[in-house]
């Protein structure tokens, strides 16, 4: 009887995460246009979203960010790549770069839209502490240059912890707290999660779904196999691990986004 049972909630479980999948793929228009209040009074169009990936390194746009990039590339928004360095910690940045370019394309992201930073200040590091101001500095001048009404980068914990991403959240906070972010730009965080939620891959879901967020990306089966194909295009960094990761990581599945607060505009900082 106990095996019936066991078999019962898995299978309600399945379905209730079937039945989550297909009424987002119906909200998410509704989601964008609450969180940015860009799209139009009319019938909500992803074509109005201009969105900026900022990421840290090669691969991080498909292991962190994979189901943002996909659900907003089928709403046929113009989604752009901020790569703040080419990943030259091994010595292999020329690689990597080109890594990157083709897991973009397998992503949906043309090569025009992507933009790969090479500073000194900047290097592909985990005990680098990147300047503040410059990150901020290069990161305003790309949202400007661009007129993007969106921003999404790492939150505050950075999803691994990596000093890289979370330097990023800091120098995007900095943005937004000093007010030099253009009025129509929001600005978002990827959910950073616990270990447990993080590698119980699509299983975790029903949790993300109920837990508050202001925006939620989610693929499917076959939106996870293009992820997978992105990744599988940093030949470089497949080590035993990463097979583990693409495996298991919900981030392969679901990112969650929180805003982060803007201040004043143009507050001058004495």
């Amino acid at each position: 009887m106990s095996i019936y049972l066991a078999v019962f909630i898995l299978l309600s479980y399945l379905i209730w995460i079937k039945c989550i999948f297909y009424r987002h793929r119906r909200t998410l228009l509704k989601s964008l246009k609450h969180v940015t209040n860009i799209l139009s009074s009319g019938e909500p169009n992803g074509a109005d979203v201009r969105a900026l990936i900022v990421t840290a390194h090669p691969d991080d746009e498909c292991m962190f960010f994979a189901p943002t990039v996909i659900r907003l590339v089928e709403l046929k928004a113009s989604v752009h790549l901020l790569c703040l360095s080419e990943g030259n910690y091994y010595n292999q940045g020329a690689q990597r770069k080109e890594e990157l370019f083709n897991s973009c394309a397998m992503l949906g992201i043309p090569a025009s839209r992507i933009t790969i930073t090479n500073h000194k200040k900047l290097p592909d590091d985990p005990k680098a502490e990147w300047n503040i101001s410059l990150v901020s500095s290069v990161i305003v001048k790309h949202i400007r240059a661009h007129s993007f009404n969106m921003v999404l980068t790492f939150d505050g914990r950075g999803v691994s912890g990596h000093a890289n991403h979370t330097a990023i959240y800091k120098a995007v906070s900095h943005l937004a707290t000093t007010g030099q972010v253009p009025n129509d730009c929001c600005l978002l965080s990827l959910v950073t999660v616990g270990l447990f939620r993080k590698y119980i891959s699509f299983l975790e879901l029903p949790l993300s779904w109920l837990l508050p967020s202001c925006l939620c990306c989610i693929i499917g089966s076959e939106g996870y196999r293009q992820a997978k194909a992105a990744m599988l295009c940093h030949r470089t960094q497949l080590l035993w691990f990463r097979y583990l990761y693409v495996a298991f990581s919900r981030y392969m599945y679901i990112n969650t986004y929180q805003v982060i607060p803007q201040g004043p505009k143009n507050l001058k900082i004495y």
